[in-house]
């Protein structure tokens, strides 16, 4: 097919040489040209020409220029996402992440405005979210890439504030149902600081700046006398399920322990589930660069994938904690200046002048204090958000500029000294067999508390910058023949944390215990091997609550009749599993609900605790104490039977009377809606079709679902990379690779994503060319 394919020839200002992009049949951009100058503009033109709707989005939400193209029901989350942007130095900015940084971003975003001086020149149709919404694309400034923050992945604000609010109510222990400390500590309220003071609302514009972007009709027709019912994106309950959902696995295989005999990377970053995909697969070639795999459309190179000398992973999070709650006393009579020291010191205010479509332009009024934005006041005090965006080179992922041209270990690691945001493990191999493991992330020095509630920010509680890069944890070449990370907490067992403060809130281990189960397996692991680990649906938590119900005397019942369908059962969230149905319609919607309702009968906390830390909810149920009462056995014991009787009835009511019939695909669905769904406008967009989806977010093929039971969040990409076999590499995006509805590659990959089935990753000329679907070459303008 590719050798008789005639190429279109398109002509574009802004390239110096001829350059082409070859679509593979799974809908990969091969793109090469003859500097690298031109490949970041073809980069940018192929962002454009695939996922404009996406990347144009992307900038009017970061940039708060929402309310320009939408109106005023999007004024309100304009405002949020401007307190966050990046506002301090670009010098120092751009010089943070590599040399050629500014001239990357230049040439990336003179390819996105070249593709929509394309589109305005023929008059070819806009993608039809464009048309379905009344808006157009808009023009990239270099900076623009950079100074958005607010869409890169943070902790711990949102935790401070309903830490405190649970401790107020009720106490740090069952606080730890909601979010396990790692190590465990005592919670104390800093000096000074009334853990009642700040209620959760005081999240919300905080929330807002961080949430997706809606269409619902209400919203799109609002008038300007509705700006402010526009405020408040989510439940605080959905808030902490999505912040603490993210994450990842990665892991990397030796050269000895490998079936290839060469080393293997895989990696596959969790994040919440889109349309079109958070991640898209490139692969960028000129005569002093060759490198292939994922990244984010609005950004120029890839953070995930190989150069044909080293493969690099990476996953989300590794611990430090980035944020802090700042609770300022402010001046009874003017409530622009706030306590610190012995003084008064007033707020830095930033109007800016906002369009708003159909209505006149309005000048948004924002505060900020000597530690960053503010989010909340009322009555006396107003709390602000410290955060490491505010500091030079805390873009997300544009570190990846450098890093993804390292050919060795140290050089790779020595990028990741500055890499800030977000805070990463990073796995690493290479074709002279190496294999490594290394962490990022700017991660503050707390001389004198623990991060872990908000603080008086009168000047008691100061950072002391950022923990040293060159002393975060890093292994190269383990003896145990590989390294795995799946957002556990993951510090050396050396690490002094009571000195070395990083963080306290990881991720439950069970992703990472059963990763590190099946690579420790005796024999040699291959290609394949990491795909299928990559989706693995064997829930830990499944086989230690079984195996704790084993211990439990009989009530007779439906719970006996909920018992008999465990046994035998492996463990394993298939799609066509009856127990897997019980038992997540009984982990879920029962057994972890019900156990926060016997440690607080207080409605507002039992919102706040939902839907609740496996690690923290296991460790409570296998070893019960004192939360559970005076007989905190007996009740263990009949919260498990009652719970589980419950989950029984409701299958049975779900999904009818017979077990046998029932099955874990029936409930777990993924479901990819596009964003403009809602919107009763043509053109028409023909809906992605659902489909059965395995596992769960506590199994390595991360599927976390909400109250629905609709998969919410998991990995979009896999990569599997073989090191130096580069061509039997493989991969897999959902649900496709383009943006564009009218593309077939806008969801052609979902059922495969799906199913766990993959298709190759080509990298060397010969294997595009018979892969080619199709070609562009493009031409500069004479």
């Amino acid at each position: 097919m590719g050798q008789t394919m005639q190429p279109d020839q398109q002509t574009l200002a802004g390239l110096s040489a001829p350059g082409v992009i070859t679509i593979d049949k799974w809908g990969i951009p091969h793109i090469r040209a003859e500097t690298e100058s031109d490949l970041f503009f073809l980069q940018g033109v192929n962002a454009a020409r695939e996922r404009l709707w996406q990347i144009d989005l992307w900038r009017k939400r970061g940039l708060g220029l929402l309310a320009e193209s939408f109106g005023p029901g999007y004024l309100e989350q304009d405002r949020a996402t401007r307190l966050f942007l990046y506002r301090g130095d670009m010098t120092a900015e751009w010089s943070a992440y590599s040399p050629d940084a500014h001239e990357i971003c230049t040439a990336f975003t003179n390819g996105i405005n070249a593709w929509i001086d394309q589109l305005e020149r023929t008059g070819a149709d806009l993608p039809p979210e464009f048309r379905r919404t009344n808006s157009r694309p808009h023009k990239w400034e270099p900076e623009d890439v950079v100074r958005i923050r607010s869409h890169s992945m943070m902790r711990n604000g949102l935790s401070e504030i309903i830490r405190a609010n649970v401790i107020d109510r009720a106490n740090a222990s069952v606080d730890l149902l909601r979010q396990y400390l790692q190590p465990l500590r005592e919670v104390t309220p800093p000096d000074g600081f009334d853990p009642g003071s700040v209620p959760v609302k005081a999240l919300d514009l905080f929330k807002l700046a961080i949430a997706p972007v809606s269409f619902e009709p209400e919203r799109m027709n609002a008038g300007s006398d509705e700006v402010h019912d526009w405020r408040v994106p989510t439940v605080t309950g959905d808030v902490v399920r999505d912040s603490n959902g993210q994450g990842s696995n990665n892991w990397v295989i030796s050269p000895e322990s490998s079936a290839t005999g060469r080393p293997i990377m895989a990696s596959d970053p969790h994040r919440a589930h889109a349309v079109p995909s958070l991640r898209y697969i490139a692969h960028l070639t000129c005569p002093t660069l060759d490198v292939i795999g994922a990244g984010e459309p609005c950004l120029p190179g890839i953070c995930i994938g190989h150069n044909g000398t080293a493969a690099f992973g990476l996953t989300l999070f590794f611990g430090p904690d980035q944020e802090d709650i700042r609770v300022y006393e402010t001046h009874p009579e003017d409530p622009d200046l706030y306590r610190y020291g012995e003084d008064w010191e007033r707020m830095d205010i930033v109007e800016e002048t906002v369009p708003m479509q159909g209505h006149p332009d309005q000048v948004l009024r924002l505060r900020f204090t000597r530690h960053g934005p503010v989010i909340w006041s009322e009555g006396a005090l107003a709390v602000a958000v410290e955060t490491v965006w505010s500091a030079p080179g805390s873009a997300p992922y544009v570190k990846s500029l450098a890093s993804m041209r390292a050919t060795d270990f140290w050089t790779f690691r020595g990028h990741m000294e500055s890499w800030g945001v977000p805070a990463a493990n990073l796995v690493y191999a290479d074709t002279s067999g190496d294999i490594g493991w290394t962490t990022a992330g700017f991660s503050p020095v707390r001389p004198n508390w623990d991060g872990l509630l908000p603080t008086p920010g009168d000047g008691r509680y100061e950072w002391d910058g950022f923990y040293p890069g060159t002393k975060l944890p890093m292994t190269l070449n383990p003896e145990a023949g590989y390294f795995a990370t799946a957002n556990e907490m993951n510090l050396p067992p050396d690490w002094d944390q009571a000195r070395d403060q990083i963080g306290y809130e990881w991720m439950e281990p069970s992703r990472a215990e059963r990763i590190a189960e099946v690579l420790n397996r005796p024999g040699s692991h291959g290609i394949e091997d990491s795909a299928a680990l990559q989706c693995d649906i064997l829930s830990i938590p499944a086989r230690r609550l079984t195996a704790l119900l084993g211990s439990v005397p009989s009530q007779g019942g439906e719970a006996d009749q909920a018992r008999a369908l465990f046994e035998g059962w492996d463990h394993r969230l298939t799609t066509d599993s009856a127990a897997a149905a019980l038992f997540e319609v009984w982990w879920a919607r029962h057994l972890r609900p019900g156990l926060f309702a016997a440690v607080t009968d207080d409605p507002d906390v039992l919102a706040l605790l939902l839907p609740g830390d496996p690690g923290g909810v296991l460790e409570c149920l296998e070893r019960p104490d004192a939360r559970l009462g005076e007989c905190p056995e007996s009740t263990r014991n009949r919260l498990l039977t009652d719970t589980l009787a419950a989950a029984y009835s409701e299958c049975r009511n779900r999904m009818g009377e017979t077990p046998s019939d029932w099955k874990w695909g029936h409930l777990h669905r993924g479901r990819f809606r596009n964003a403009t769904a809602r919107v009763e406008e043509s053109p028409s967009i023909d809906p992605i079709p659902e489909v059965a989806v395995p596992g769960s977010d506590s199994t390595p093929m991360n599927a976390l679902y909400s109250a629905d039971f609709t998969v919410t969040l998991g990995a979009s990409v896999r990569l599997v990379v073989d090191v130096g076999d580069w061509d039997r590499s493989l991969f897999i995006n959902a649900p496709g690779q383009s943006g564009d509805p009218r593309s077939p590659h806008y969801a052609d990959l979902v059922n495969q994503w799906a199913e766990g089935n993959y298709h190759p990753l080509l990298y060397t000329a010969d294997a595009i060319e018979a892969a080619a679907e199709s070609r562009t070459e493009f031409l500069p303008e004479k």
